[in-house]
C-alpha cells in the first residue's frame, strides 16, 4: 500500500466498513486524513486508534482529522474541507467511503430531505472529493482511488424497493471505470468495490462467516484488492453471490422484491 505514498485521506470513518478500513489502512502503516461528520465518533474513533497502537504512541501525529458534513456542503465548500485536510501531505490513496442508504420504500414516498442527502453524499461528496485529490496524483504520477459500491448495483439489473441507493452505486460503478480508462498508464489505480451484504448497523446482519462477512473481515479482503481490477467483488463469497445473481438475474430481482417488502413491513412495525 505505501507504493502508491504514505497518506490514505478516508471519508465516512465512523461506523461499520468504514471504520473498519481506517484500522486496517492503520495497520499497513498508513498516516490517515478521516473526514466525518460527528466530532463525537471521530475521537471515539481516534481513541480506538491510540488503544490499538499502543498507548505510547501519539496517533494525532499521524491522523489529520476534518470535520463536515458532506450532506449539506457544496461541491467548492468540498473541495475546501479537502484541502484542509491534505495540506502538507502527498495522498496515496483515497478512500471514498461516505454513503447514505435508506429504508426499503416506493420512490415517491421517500422523504425529498432524504433524497437529497442520499445524492449528495454518495455522488456529489465522491466527485468533489475525487476533484479535491486527483490533481496531486497526477503531479506524482501514482496514487489509487477507491469508491465504495455495492453488488446491488452491478450483479442485479434492478434493486426496487432501494431505487435511490442503488442507482447512485450504479453511478460510482460507471464513473470508477470511465476515469480509470481516462488515467490508465499514469500511475493512477482507480478501483469500485462492490459488496455485497456485510454485518453492519445499517443492514441490521448478523456475520456469518461464509456469505455475511463482518465488517473486520471484509476490510481485510478490500485493502489486499486494491489496485487490481476496475470494479471488483472482494471477498470471496460476493463474488460467488454475484456470479449467481447474474446467472439467476429475474429470480434474483424477484426475490428481493419480496425481500425488501418484508423489510418495509418491519420498519413500519417499528413505527
Amino acid at each position: 500500500m505505501q507504493d502508491y505514498g504514505l497518506w490514505a485521506v478516508v471519508t465516512g470513518t465512523t461506523d461499520g466498513i468504514k471504520k473498519a478500513l481506517v484500522f486496517e489502512l492503520a495497520s499497513k502503516g498508513l498516516n490517515l486524513g478521516l473526514i466525518g461528520w460527528n466530532p463525537s465518533k471521530i475521537e471515539a474513533t481516534l481513541s480506538e486508534l491510540r488503544d490499538r497502537c499502543g498507548a505510547t504512541t501519539e496517533v494525532h501525529h499521524i491522523v489529520k482529522t476534518v470535520v463536515a458534513d458532506l450532506a449539506k456542503l457544496s461541491g467548492e465548500e468540498i473541495v475546501a474541507a479537502i484541502a484542509g485536510a491534505t495540506e502538507g501531505i502527498d495522498v496515496g490513496l483515497l478512500v471514498n467511503n461516505a454513503g447514505m442508504g435508506c429504508p426499503p420504500e416506493y420512490f415517491h414516498e421517500v422523504d425529498r430531505q432524504l433524497t437529497e442527502s442520499i445524492l449528495r453524499v454518495n455522488v456529489n461528496a465522491a466527485v468533489w472529493v475525487t476533484k479535491g485529490v486527483i490533481d496531486g496524483m497526477l503531479k506524482r504520477k501514482r496514487g489509487a482511488i477507491l469508491n465504495m459500491g455495492s453488488g446491488s448495483a452491478m450483479d442485479i439489473s434492478s434493486f426496487p424497493l432501494l431505487t435511490l441507493y442503488a442507482s447512485t452505486k450504479a453511478f460510482l460503478a460507471t464513473f470508477s471505470k470511465s476515469i480509470s480508462l481516462e488515467y490508465e498508464g499514469q500511475g493512477i489505480d482507480i478501483q469500485c468495490q462492490a459488496p455485497f451484504f456485510i454485518a453492519t448497523k445499517m443492514t441490521k446482519m448478523k456475520s456469518r462467516y461464509l456469505f455475511i462477512p463482518s465488517a473486520e473481515i471484509f476490510s481485510r479482503a478490500s485493502v489486499r484488492w486494491i489496485g487490481y481490477d476496475r470494479v471488483c467483488n472482494p471477498y470471496w463469497s460476493h463474488s460467488v453471490q454475484a456470479f449467481v445473481a447474474r446467472t439467476l438475474d429475474t429470480i434474483t430481482v424477484w426475490g428481493l422484491e419480496c425481500y425488501a417488502k418484508w423489510l418495509r413491513a418491519q420498519e413500519r412495525s417499528r413505527r
